[in-house]
């Protein structure tokens, strides 16, 4: 069975993790400013997707206590908009359950979160912004079934709290 093509998207109007479904990692940044930011972040989230028929995009969502304010929902809007308008499923994962899948601990901290990409996953990357983005990728292909790395139930338990599209099929 073919790998199902995911995507995981740490999303911020500074720079916004993106790991492709070929596993490589990204972190977007720009020059622009303020809300000219929003069209190159969406820019690259559609480089990443064209023509790459995917099966699910895994996005980090915003903090419970920050859901209606700050520019990085703005973000949000734009790539969710986005995503949408193709017909692209996406899921959401709050930070402390893809801390707690990363690490078993929901509020383990950026350093945490990277020692356990580099021990388990075996990759060590340029920023927190691309750790992020992987661990997300990583918990939607565990979620289809094909995860990247065998992980302990108490982490995988995080997977139950995430609510997936219906209908994701994989090849």
């Amino acid at each position: 069975m073919t790998t199902p093509r995911v995507i995981g998207l740490d999303l911020s109007i500074t720079a916004t993790g993106i790991a492709w479904c070929d596993g490589t990692t990204y972190t977007v940044t720009t020059k622009a400013t303020g809300d000219r930011r929003l069209p190159a972040i969406v820019a690259e989230v559609a480089r990443a997707t064209d023509g790459r028929n995917i099966d699910l995009v895994v996005i980090e969502d915003l903090p419970t206590h920050a859901k209606a304010a700050g520019i990085t929902g703005m973000v949000h809007g734009a790539v969710r908009t986005y995503l949408l308008g193709l017909g692209i499923p996406y899921a959401l994962i709050t930070p402390a359950s893809l801390k707690k899948y990363a690490t078993g601990r929901g509020n383990a901290g950026k350093p945490e979160m990277a020692v356990a990409c580099y021990k388990r996953l075996g990759r060590e990357l340029a920023d927190d912004n691309q750790v992020d983005a992987l661990w997300l990728r990583a918990t939607g292909l565990d979620h289809l079934g094909h995860p990247l790395t065998p992980m302990p139930a108490a982490h995988r338990a995080a997977l139950d709290a995430v609510q997936w599209p219906t209908g994701v099929k994989t090849r």
